[in-house]
C-alpha cells in the first residue's frame, strides 16, 4: 500500500510538473497571438494576458492526453533511472501490479477534469469569445435554444431583429411557430410579426401567414396591423451560419449538456454533435487510463538497455495515434456514420487493450 501511495505521489507530482511547462509555453505563444491579432491601441499587454488566460484553460484541457502521457515517461524515467524500479521487481512485484496506482491517479485526474475543469473551461470559452468580439467589434448572429423554442438574432440595416420559434426543421432553415422582433438603433422595439412558418431563402425570411404590428406614437397598434399571406423580411444568414452559431458542444458545461440535449431535440434539431461530445467527456478518464499503460509500456524498462530515446519516440507516437483515431472516430460519429457509444468508446478502450497487450509481451510474456 505504502509503495502504492509512493508511485501515485510520484505520478501527480510528474503531472503538475508538466502541466506548470506546458501552461507557460501556452500562455507566452497565446500572448503573442492576441497581441499580434489585435492592434496595439485595442489590446495592450494586460488585455493581451487577460485573453491568453481566458484561452489557456481550452489549450490546456485539449492536451490532458500529451500531459498524462509525459507525465507517464517522465515518471518510469525517473524510477529507471535511481533502479526503483529494478528493487520493485525484486521484490516480487509485477509489472501490472505497479501500474495500479499511476492508473488509478489518471482516472482521478480525467474525473476531475471532466466534473470540474470541464465547466471551467466552457465558461472561460465563452468569456473568451465575449470579450475578443468586443475587441473585433464582431456583428456575428447569436442564437440559444431554452425552454420555450429557439431564440436567433440576427443584424438588420437599421438594428437588430429577434427570432422566436416554437420548433424548427433538423437544418435550421424552417421555423414553426415564429415571432419576429424588429429593433431600431436605439434598441427599441420597432414592430413585431407572428407567422406560423418561417422560411431561410437566399436573402430573406419568407413568412407564411403574417400578422405585422408597428410601434410607433399611435396609441393602439392593432388598428394597424396588418394581415398577408406571404412576407418576406430581409436576412444575410445561410443555414451553415444558424447552425453554426450554436456553437460548440465543448462551449456547454458537461452538466447542462444533457439539458441542452433534450432542448435541442424539442426545438426539432440534431443533437448527435452534442451526444457525441458528451460520452467523449464521459470516456476521457478511460482515455487517460490507456495513455498511461501505453507510456509504461515502452519506457517501464531499465536504462542498460538502451535505446531510451527511440522508445520515448514510440509511447508518444502510438498516443498520438490513439489521439487521432479518437478525433477521426468522432467526426464519424458526428456524421452519424458511427453509432454514438463507438465512436466515444472504441477508441480508449482500443488503446488499453492494445498497451495491455504491450505490457504483457514485454514483461510479463
Amino acid at each position: 500500500m505504502k509503495l502504492d501511495l509512493y508511485f501515485g505521489r510520484r505520478f501527480f507530482g510528474a503531472f503538475l510538473l508538466v502541466t506548470s511547462v506546458f501552461f507557460g509555453i501556452v500562455f507566452l505563444i497565446d500572448l503573442v497571438e492576441q497581441m499580434r491579432r489585435f492592434s496595439s491601441d485595442q489590446v495592450g499587454l494586460m488585455e493581451g494576458m487577460r485573453l491568453a488566460l481566458l484561452n489557456a484553460p481550452s489549450s490546456m484541457y485539449r492536451m490532458l492526453p500529451l500531459l498524462v502521457i509525459l507525465a507517464t515517461i517522465t515518471l518510469f524515467l525517473s524510477l529507471a533511472r535511481t533502479s526503483e524500479m529494478v528493487v520493485t521487481r525484486a521484490s516480487g512485484r509485477s509489472a501490472l501490479r505497479s501500474l495500479v496506482a499511476p492508473v488509478f491517479s489518471a482516472i482521478i485526474i480525467g474525473v476531475i477534469g471532466v466534473a470540474v475543469f470541464n465547466p471551467i473551461v466552457a465558461a472561460t470559452s465563452k468569456q473568451f469569445e465575449i470579450v475578443s468580439s468586443r475587441y473585433a467589434n464582431s456583428g456575428a448572429s447569436i442564437s440559444s435554444v431554452s425552454d420555450k423554442g429557439l431564440w436567433l438574432r440576427q443584424a438588420s440595416g437599421d438594428g437588430q431583429i429577434v427570432i422566436q420559434a416554437q420548433r424548427s426543421n433538423l437544418d435550421g432553415t424552417r421555423f414553426f411557430g415564429v415571432v419576429f422582433y424588429g429593433f431600431d438603433a436605439t434598441g427599441a422595439v420597432s414592430y413585431r410579426i407572428n407567422a406560423a412558418e418561417a422560411v431561410l431563402e437566399p436573402g430573406a425570411w419568407v413568412l407564411s401567414k403574417a400578422k405585422r404590428w408597428t410601434f410607433d406614437a399611435q396609441d393602439n397598434p392593432e388598428t394597424a396591423a396588418v394581415l398577408q399571406a406571404k412576407l418576406e423580411v430581409p436576412s444575410d444568414l445561410t443555414r451553415d451560419q444558424i447552425r453554426d452559431s450554436f456553437g460548440e458542444p465543448s462551449a456547454i458545461p458537461i452538466w447542462e449538456l444533457p439539458n441542452f440535449i433534450s432542448q435541442l431535440k424539442r426545438a426539432g434539431f440534431s443533437a448527435l454533435q452534442h451526444q457525441v461530445w458528451l460520452q467523449m467527456e464521459l470516456a476521457n478518464p478511460a482515455l487517460l487510463a490507456a495513455m498511461v499503460l501505453i507510456g509504461a509500456g515502452f519506457t517501464m524498462r531499465h536504462t542498460r538497455f538502451g535505446r531510451t530515446g527511440l522508445m520515448v519516440l514510440f509511447a508518444v507516437l502510438l498516443g498520438f495515434s490513439i489521439y487521432f483515431l479518437r478525433n477521426f472516430a468522432q467526426v464519424l460519429g458526428e456524421n452519424g456514420q458511427l453509432p454514438v457509444y463507438v465512436a466515444a468508446w472504441a477508441p480508449p478502450l482500443a488503446g488499453i487493450c492494445m498497451s495491455l497487450g504491450l505490457l504483457l509481451h514485454t514483461e510479463d510474456g
